[in-house]
Formats: structure tokens, sequence, C-alpha cells
């Protein structure tokens, strides 16, 4: 009878009999009364009361009955710590038992017991085992060092345990070097800041040896270690690949991938030319291939981590090129996109056929297949004749029954029999990835859209609706080629339900206006159900109708208005409520402003010719992609994320990175590593046309900030109109300062200041409301001004000070992303005052996720000049290791306003006279219940100076000056009466363009 009838019994009052049993003499009833208790704890029955009657049973000879008894030990000891002192001297004396096997079973069950009243006793005999004569028992002893580090790290630091794993890696036993490897790696992960693994050549050679001759775990463990190891040059790295090799012909699927992650690693250090790099890729297909052949688990494992070396390989083949991209006069795009692909990742050329779904796969692990089929697709095997079948898939099965002779294009006759099966999931993929295919290769995309419109001839719903989706994207990728298929596309117009094909639908008719008859009518019948349909939908419909307006202006007026009603303001039925997308609505009114004051305009907008569609949209990030691929094997290989995203826990997560590549002939150089040398010239030209303010921020030379030459001053003829009738000459003659001098020297004006550029929509945007300026120690709170969302996890806050002449940006970097952000520089576009960084953006240590970092850039205003709208409008650049992110913010001109300002009285009066009447500006600054004294203050404290004071009629008029960092003199009249909040401010200055910001300023003073 088997152990099983211990699981079965249901008797009363079992814990008295089996404590009898646990205490008789006769050795086979003890034996079966512990079973019986294992049996109640398996089960979840509370045997805990037999706690000492158990530990009796210790004392044998028995080595069935020993394990059983320490199992009961490792299970109760922590709801028990005080009796568990009991088997201190049975573990002490069972680690010099003379069998092996007692001793290792010993130190293995002192590892397990969670108590820290007994770890210190275990201290003797874990150090006796470390050094056993016997290997299994030295093995068993390392993995305990691990554990017991878990329980009470400083007592394992302290008795010198870890220097004693360390010499276990110079075992003659590769069991042993195995399990040290394992200990002082999973300690190593608790404490990153440690060097427990200390590396060398010597060591690493060691490892190499013992991985010819260990366990298939043990290799795993040894494998993953030296995947961490950094040799010191491509000739180490070339060896250690040719001694990890043959681990990739093992049956251990694990041992296979651990063999791929450490030579995808060190490959990288190896150079193209070398003929031994090709060797290698080629040696690594046949494993990876074998692995599909496996359970679907092992496989779907397989295929994810084929998919990040496939991806790895298209990455190294296309490294990412900016292009320009004409995008109309009003806006500009700077795209990283990668150069067409010439050829496929050649790791694994020759194995298409291995990836062609067969009928009993699961549905994950088709999908899966389906997305490496799309990345292994080139011109060659989409389109090529072949005799060779795979008599498991779907499309040879029927088709080599009824014709062995006949077969047709590889790839794409297998989706296309992909795209008739009944897993509606699976369909709408392989529809995609026919798409895709069009997309990546030229040459095959007319074959594709010829299959994609026999699956619209089908007139099964899902598949003429996934096929209009991606037929637009053909559209975008090769305009005005296959146009000809519109009509196909509008005759399964009503049948279209789903959001997205709709909109992609409605897309095709809009971009595509002039060429459709009916399209006002195909796109007024979408309009009947506006406010039901999806934001998707009614966003496409929206812009679709103002294409067809501009191409189509005296057919369509009506139905434009309507649309842009219908986006902006109330709908029709109840409960009659506005627009609640803001997108929609925004859109709405900036098309609606665009038509109505600026229709040229509008056009070169909305029709602006659109930047082509990269075939490889889905690749994961560069820099995550190569952590991944650090990784292969693990969870984080499967789930396509970095292991602090899924792991939570007390342990740091140390983040690993591919050593950098060797150079060779085939690489193409960067702008990154182009000489220094390099004219400037060769750069490619991607500044837009004069008009669009953000051009110089795509010609990244992302540098240190070259100081340039002062700006020159350009004289300015001044009227002699005297505003004040008089006025201020009574308060200078007042004064006895004696007449003004015959000339007065005339302030300096900006260089290069051209004509406002205007957007037409000015007044929609008020960017030039809600400054925050500083006064004394008032600093503005940090304002978002990228957010994460829109820079790839990116966020950056900032504000602007001004600190005994120095103008600063202080800023604070938050990573909201899943790696690590390095390699940080800025760059502002020219601007209104010159402003440039004083000094590179100096971020010191790599930004970790969740990782908030503050710095202060320094700021001087000799850079490039370029008027702005508004005129402290500032659009800057920020490029780490991930992209390259834009934004613009408004600068408080306060900070501009330099120490020197202050005029002398004569001076102040004569500038005051030869400023144009017309360049006056009055305004009124509310609710300010502030004094003429602390009114004065505030402003000085700010570099706003008084240059007189004095009382007409009861009401306080302070005269003041402020220069800004360009020169321009700005004069000041505030008026105060006492009691009332309300001030007057008059400005005069021979840059008109500056009172209204000059205004905003000194309201921000005085209000903070």
């Amino acid at each position: 009878m088997t152990d099983s009838k211990y699981f079965t019994t249901t008797k009363k009052g079992e814990i008295f009999e089996l404590k009898a049993e646990l205490n008789s003499d006769k050795k086979e009833k003890k034996k079966e009364a512990v079973k019986k208790v294992i049996a109640s704890m398996t089960v979840g029955k509370d045997v805990s009361a037999l706690f000492p009657d158990v530990v009796n049973c210790m004392q044998t000879d028995n080595l069935e009955l020993k394990k059983l008894v320490y199992l009961y030990l490792m299970n109760y000891a922590k709801s028990q710590p005080d009796m568990a002192i009991m088997a201190v001297n049975t573990f002490v004396k069972d680690c010099e038992d003379p069998n092996p096997l007692i001793r290792a079973l010993a130190v293995r069950t002192m590892g397990c017991i969670r108590v820290d009243k007994i770890t210190e006793y275990l201290c003797e005999p874990l150090r006796k085992c470390l050094k056993d004569e016997d290997p299994y028992v030295r093995k068993t002893a390392a993995v305990c060092v691990a554990k017991l580090h878990d329980i009470n790290a400083q007592l394992v630091e302290d008795q010198g345990f870890l220097d004693t794993l360390k010499d276990l890696i110079s075992d003659s036993n590769p069991m042993v070097v195995a399990n040290a490897v394992a200990a002082l790696s999973e300690i190593a992960e608790s404490h990153p800041s440690s060097n427990l693994l200390d590396l060398n050549p010597q060591s690493i050679n060691k490892l190499l040896t013992a991985l010819n001759e260990c366990t298939e775990w043990g290799q795993i463990f040894i494998l993953d270690c030296l995947a961490n190891y950094m040799p010191k040059d491509d000739r180490e790295a070339q060896s250690i690949c040719e001694r990890v090799t043959p681990r990739l012909s093992h049956a251990n699927s694990a041992v296979v991938l651990s063999a791929v992650k450490v030579l995808m690693k060190f490959m990288e250090m190896l150079s193209k030319d070398l003929d031994y790099y090709g060797t290698l890729l080629k040696k690594l297909a046949p494993p990876l291939v074998t692995l599909l052949s496996a359970e679907p688990e092992l496989q779907y494992v397989a295929l994810r981590n084929i998919n990040l070396i496939v991806q790895k390989r298209y990455r190294d083949q296309h490294p990412a090129q900016e292009f320009p991209l004409p995008c109309g006069p009003y806006g500009f795009f700077s795209v990283l996109w990668a150069s067409r692909p010439t050829t496929r990742p050649e790791i694994l050329k020759h194995e298409m056929k291995v990836f062609f779904v067969k009928y009993n796969d699961p549905i994950y692990v088709k999908l899966e297949k389906l997305d490496i089929m799309i990345r292994l697709a080139s011109q060659a095997n989409i389109a090529q004749a072949s005799r060779e079948c795979n008599l498991m898939t779907f499309s040879w099965t029927i088709l080599y029954l009824s014709n062995p002779f006949l077969f047709g294009p590889q790839v794409l006759a297998e989706l296309k029999e992909y795209a008739t099966e009944v897993d509606v999931d699976f369909v709408r993929k392989a529809v995609r990835a026919i798409g895709r295919c069009a997309i990546k290769v030229e040459q095959s995309a007319e074959r594709c859209v010829s299959t994609l419109l026999d699956l619209i001839q089908t007139k099964v719903n899902y598949v003429v609706q996934e096929a209009i989706v991606v037929i637009k994207d053909i559209f975008r990728k090769y305009p005005n080629k296959y146009e000809s298929v519109i009509a196909t596309l509008c005759e399964n117009l009503d049948s279209l339900d789903e959001p997205e094909a709709r909109a992609a639908m409605i897309w095709i008719v809009g971009e595509y206006a002039e060429r459709i008859d009916n399209a006002d009518e195909l796109l007024e019948s979408f309009l009947e159900g506006f406010h039901d349909e999806s934001t998707q939908v009614q966003l496409q419909l929206l812009t679709a109708i103002v294409k067809l307006f501009l191409k189509k202006p005296t057919e369509t007026q009506e139905l434009v208005q309507q649309v842009l009603s219908l986006a902006t303001q109330a709908s029709p039925t109840p409960p009659h409520k506005d627009s609640d997308n803001p997108d929609l609505r925004d859109r709405g009114y900036i098309y609606w402003r665009l038509l109505s004051t600026d229709p040229v305009a509008a056009k070169e907008v909305v029709l602006a010719e659109k930047p082509l569609i990269s075939e490889e949209t889905d690749l994961i990030e560069p820099t995550l992609l190569d952590e991944l691929i650090c990784y292969i094997g693990t969870l984080a290989s499967v789930y396509h994320k970095p292991p602090n995203a899924f792991v939570e826990g007390g342990r740091g997560v140390v983040h690993k990175s591919l050593p950098p590549r060797t150079a060779s002939s085939e690489s193409t150089e960067s702008p990154e590593t182009a000489p220094a040398g390099a004219a400037s010239g060769d750069q490619p030209d991607v500044i837009p046309a004069q008009g669009d303010l953000l051009g110089d921020l795509l010609n990244l030379d992302l540098g240190p900030p070259v100081s340039g030459p002062p700006l020159a001053a350009s004289s300015v003829q001044m009227g002699a109109v005297d505003l004040l009738g008089g006025g201020l000459d009574s308060l200078i003659g007042d004064t006895n300062f004696g007449a003004p001098p015959a000339a007065v020297t005339t302030a300096a004006a900006p260089a290069r200041l051209g004509a406002p550029i205007s957007s037409g929509l000015s007044d929609l945007f008020d960017l030039t409301s809600g400054v925050g300026t500083l006064s004394g120690s008032y600093v503005a709170p940090k304002a978002v001004w990228l957010p994460a969302m829109k820079a790839k996890g990116l966020e950056i806050s900032g504000t602007f000070t001004r600190q005994v002449g120095s103008i600063s940006m202080d800023l604070q970097l938050t990573n909201k992303a899943l790696q690590v952000m390095t390699d940080f520089a800025i760059q502002f576009n020219r601007n209104s005052f010159g402003l440039a960084p004083a000094a590179p953006l100096q971020v010191h240590a790599p930004l970790s996720p969740n990782q908030t970092v503050e710095l202060s850039l320094p700021l001087n205003t000799v850079g490039s000049v370029m008027k702005m709208e508004p005129l402290n409008n500032l659009q800057v650049a920020v490029k780490n290791n991930i992209d390259v992110f834009y934004f613009s913010t408004l600068y408080p001109l306060h900070v501009l306003f330099v120490e020197d300002g202050k005029m002398d009285r004569q001076m102040f009066l004569a500038t005051w006279k030869d400023i144009p009447n017309e360049n006056e500006a009055q305004f009124q600054i509310r609710d300010c219940p502030l004094n003429t004294e602390a009114a004065s203050n505030k402003l000085q404290s700010s570099n706003i100076f008084t240059v007189a004071k004095r009382n007409v009629e009861g009401q306080d008029m302070l005269y003041q000056s402020l220069k800004l960092t360009n020169g321009i003199w700005v004069l000041a009249e505030l008026r105060i009466q006492p009691g009332n909040p309300n001030f007057t401010l008059s400005l005069k200055c021979r840059a008109p363009e500056v009172s209204q910001h000059v205004s905003q300023a000194y309201e921000t003073i005085l209000k903070n």
C-alpha cells in the first residue's frame, strides 16, 4: 500500500493518538506516526502541538525519518521559535555525522529555519560544512550562506562567510563552483552596491572550465554570471564566445537561452568584419529553431526572446537617422526615422517557415509567430515561389493534397490563408500583417494591395474593416500610387461599424476628396450621428470636411459650417450640452479661426505635405531593448519590460546595458560620432524656411554654448514731445540740477529685431497672461513645461530667477518611463533677447525610473536674436539617450532688468522728451493694496528704480527707469492715489513692443 493512506484518515482525537505513537519505542511505529503528522500538515491541519514529540524523533539513524522530521521543523520552527532551540544540538551533531547525506541535510535545514534566535548557534556548523571534504556537503553549504544572509546579513559578513564563499569559486568540483556563483549572485542582487563577484580573467577561466562539467542548472548559474562580466577587449570576448558556443546544443532550453544571452552581449564587442562574427550568427539560429519544437508554453517563451533578438539585429542593421520632413511654413517635425531596410535580420535568414502557424498552435503562439514573420519579411520571402512546403501549416495542407506541384508566394500566401480562419483576433492580426508587409517592402506592395482587395471581396465584416485600416496606412506610405482602389473601399462604407475603420475611411475620403465625385455626400452621411460617434471618428470627420472645403470651397461651405458648429457648440438634441471633448472643441476653434482669418494659411496647414510613415513603428526603444537583451531567458524577456516594472520589494535593481559596439568598416557614422573637425556645412540642412520659429532647434549642436559678440547698438531718431505738459520740467527745475546736456546718448536697441510674425491665432491663445515674476526673494512656483506623455516619460518643470545679476533656469527633471535616462543636453532657439545656456546641462548621474533631479542652468544673453511672438517666448530643445524633445515657455521679463538701470534725473527728462508721443502706453494695475513707499521698495528689489517722486493734488507720482539686458531703456510714471487700490502706469520706450510685457512685470511684482 502506498503513502496515500496517510491522507485518507478522518478519525477524531487524532492528535492524542499521534502523540502516543511518536513516543513509542518501536522504530517502525514512530516512523508511521511521523508520516501521519507530515500528511496532516500537508493538508493544512494544525499539528504544531506535537512539536516537542516530533523533535525527539530527530535522534535516529534512519535517513528517511530524519528527512521527515526536518521537514516538520522547517514548517513550524517560525511559529515555535522557543522550542526550535531544542533542535540546535541535533543540528550540530548531524553536521559531524560520518554520512555526507546527513551532514548536507542538516546544513540545508539550518538554512531554511528562519529564526533569529538560533542563527548564531548555526554559524560554527556552517563553517565546518563549507570546508567539508565531501563536495555534496560544500555545495549545499554554499546555498545555505545565501539563505542565512537573507535572514541576518550582518552576521554572515562578520563571520567571514562571504570570503569563504568567494574561495569556493576556485573549488575543484564544478557543482560547488556553480552553487557558490549562484549564492554570490543572489547576495549581490540584494546588495547592488557591493562588489561580491569581482570577476577577472583568471576567475572567468575557472568558471568556463567548470561550465563543461556541472549539471544543467549549474551551467545556468555560471552563464548568468558570465553575462554580467565585461571583457577587457574583443579578443577576450571572442575567447569566451568560443567556449560558451557548445552550450547552444544543450537539451535544456534554459541553458540554451542563457548561452544566447552571453553571446548576444559579447557580440557587441566583436567587429562585424571578423569571419567569426558571421560564423557565430549562423550558429545562433539552429538552437533557437529547435526550441520551437517544444511544448506550447516553452515555444511562447522562445518566441518572445526571438522577437527581441530579431529586433536587436534590425536595430544594428538600420541605425536611426534624422531626416527633415516638409510640413508647411507654420510648423515643423523632426522625425528620427529608420532608413528603409534593404536586408532582413540575418540571424534567422533561412528559417522563415518555422514560424508558419500550425493548426494546433494556441492563440498566444500564433500571434507571436505572426509578429516575427512580419519582422523577417523581405522581398525575397514575401513573393518567392518555392517547391518546399510545411505540411503542418494552414496554407499548404489542402493545397498540397489537391496538387502537390502547385506552389505560390511564401509569406503572403500564408497570411492570406490565415485571414480566412475562424479565430477573429488571429484573422485581424493577419490582415494587418499583410498591410505591414506592403509598407515594409515596396517591391511587394502591389501584390499585398491586391491580396487585401481579394479579402475585401469576401465581405466578412471584420476582415473588410481591418483591410481598410491598413490600406489607409499604405496610402500614407505610397501617396498617389494605389488610389485606384478607393472605389472598392467606398462600396463597403455602410458595413463599417468599428471606430478605427470608420475613421480610416473618413481620412481616405477627405484626403482624396478631389478624386471622389460624391465625397461631400459620403462625409455628410457621417454627420447625422456626429455626437454618437467616438472621439477618434469625430476628429477625423472634422479634419476631412475641412480638407474637402479647402479643395471644393463653393460646394461645401454649408457642410463645413455644420461640422464646425457640431464640434464647438451645443448638440441639437437634449440635453444640448457643448462638446465635452477638449481636443475636438479646440481643433474646431482652430480650424474656424484659420478659415475665417487666413484661408491661404489654413490651406498650407491642413493640406500640407505629410511625412511618410515608417515601416517599423512598434520597435522597442533602443535603450530598453539593450537592457532586455541582458535579461534573455528571464521573465523580463517574456514581458518585454525591465524587472523593476513588475518586481516589487526592497531589493535594489541594477540596470544592465550592453557593452559599447566595436567600430567596423560597415558601420555608418552617426552625427554623434562625426569628427570634431567636420564642417557645419556637412550636416543635413534641417532648418525650415523663414517664418518657422522653431526651425533652429532642429539644427541641434547640443554642446557647450559659445559666447558671441555683444549686440550692436543702433541710433534712434527721437522726437521732442513732452507728454506731461511741463510737469517733468518743473520737477527737474525744482531740484536745481541745471540745464540738460546738449546731446543725449541714445539707448541701445536690438540690432536684429525683425518684423513680428503673426499666426492668426493670438486672440485664441492668450499666451502673454499669467506670467509669474520675481520680487525680492519671491520665486514663481515651478510649472510643468513638458508633460511626460509628450516626452516618452520625461517630465520637465521649471521657473526663471535672477540673483546678483545672474539669470538662471531652475529645472526639475522627472523620469516617468521604464528605462534609465542619460546624456542630457539643452539648446534654445533664437529669441528676442538672445537668451542662451551659459553652461552645459549637467545631470551628473543617470536618471532612473521614478527619480527626480533638480538643477539650475545658468543663462546669458549673448545668443542669436530673432523677434518672437509673443516677445518673451522661449523655445527649447532637450536631448537625452531616448530622443530629442521640444517645448516652449514664457519667461518673465523682469529677469532681464539689469542692476544699472537707474537714470539720473537730467537724462530721464531728456529721454522722456525725445521718445515720440505715440510710443507711450498706459495700463491699469488693479487691486494692489500697497502704499507708495512699499511699492517703490518692492519694484526696486527687481531693478525698477525710482528717479524722482512728487505729490500732485494728493496723488503720488513715481518717475522710474529700468534697462533691459539688450540696452533698451523703459521709462515709467506710476500714479498712486492713497486709499485707492488701482494704480495707473504710463510707459515710454523706443521699442514699444516691450511695454505690454513690462506692465505685466509691474503687476506681478507688486501683487506678489
